[in-house]
């Protein structure tokens, strides 16, 4: 599977970039003998689900709520963006799991969005 997570929904490089790469993508990074594309965020899952629409995601990428940032917080991944008002996030990154084991995960610098992107990771695969 291909998991990737982004600080925000409905956020600009999110909305405009890096979710709309993996719907652009899923039938090529799946054709890679990828089983499942999921996005991750540190929204209420019905962000997720409205985001998830708006992008014609629905069958592409499925829409993972990290409501609590617990998953960002135990992977070590927390964002504080508590400076822009957003509260504790998640930073942004796509990793790549083949039978419960990471075998990629490419962790953007703050700021950027290179190694996160779904042409980077068909790349990986």
């Amino acid at each position: 599977m291909v998991l990737f997570a982004v600080p925000g929904a409905f956020t600009p490089t999110c909305s405009a970039k890096h979710l709309p790469g993996f719907v652009e993508k899923a039938a090529e990074i799946k054709a890679k003998g990828v089983d499942a594309i999921a996005c991750i965020a540190v929204n209420d899952a019905f962000v997720m689900g409205a985001w998830g629409k708006s992008a014609s995601a629905d069958g592409k990428v499925d829409m993972l709520a990290d409501g609590n940032g617990d998953l960002a917080r135990a992977m070590g991944l927390e964002l504080d963006a508590t400076g822009g008002g957003l509260g504790k996030r998640c930073q942004r990154f796509a990793m790549i799991v083949d039978n419960g084991k990471i075998t990629h995960l490419n962790v953007e610098a703050p700021g950027a969005f290179e190694v996160s992107s779904a042409e980077y990771v068909l790349g990986q695969l």
